[in-house]
Order: structure tokens, then sequence, then C-alpha cells
């Protein structure tokens, strides 16, 4: 059975730090796009960041390029999201999951296996 699961997030204040992880079972999944998306209320599931297999290439939404840095450690089948001065507009739920399925890495169509998500709050 492979599962997703999701440690990290909280509330902070603008300005503040939180990094996110993302730990995969029952799949390797060091061959694949690794990527976080967002979703706030009332709005869609939008593209935050992407990393290639071996980390050498990395994506981000232009709302948090300079802010956000995603990594990976394959050998321990992990992602991370590392977010450092975070506005209000960055609250919403976070998910993470594997590229597995064709299409582009900034749609959420080519995603399968989700994280079960991550409140991330930040007060201004």
């Amino acid at each position: 059975q492979v599962q997703l699961v999701q440690s990290g997030g909280g509330s902070v204040q603008a300005g503040g730090s939180l990094r996110l992880s993302c730990a995969a079972s029952g799949r390797d999944f060091s061959n694949y796009v690794m990527g976080w998306f967002r979703q706030a209320p009332g709005k869609e599931r939008e593209f935050v960041s992407a990393i290639e297999p071996y980390g050498t290439n990395t994506y981000y939404a232009d709302s948090v390029k300079g802010r956000f840095t995603i990594s990976r450690d394959n050998a321990k089948n992990t992602v991370f999201l590392q977010m450092n001065s975070l506005k209000p507009e960055d609250t919403a739920v976070y998910y993470c999951a594997p590229s597995v399925l064709s299409g582009s890495w900034r749609d959420a169509e080519s995603y399968d296996y989700w994280g079960q998500g991550t409140q991330v709050t930040v007060s201004s």
C-alpha cells in the first residue's frame, strides 16, 4: 500500500519559517519528480514547487520563488519544503505527491498518491 505521510506545518506570524516533510512508503519514488501543491479556501489547488528525481533541477511558482526551497532525500524516500519569509497569502493546506501520471509537473493532474495535507497558517 502506497502512503505519503506529511509532517510539519502549523501557525506562524508573517516573516516566520516552517518546514514540511513528506515521507513515502510502499513504493520507491526516487525516479519521479516530486511536487508540492497548496489549496486555500475557495481556491483551486495550485502548484508550489517540484524537484527532479536526483535534485538536478527544481521549480517554483513565482509567488514563492526566493522564499521556499524544495529538497529530497531519496535514501529516505522523503521530500521537504523549507518555507521562509512566510506571508499571510501563503496560508493554505499543502499537499505533496509524486508525478507518476502523464503531463506537466506543473499540473496537479500528473500527480497521484497525494499526502494527507498539512495546514499552514500565516498571521499578519
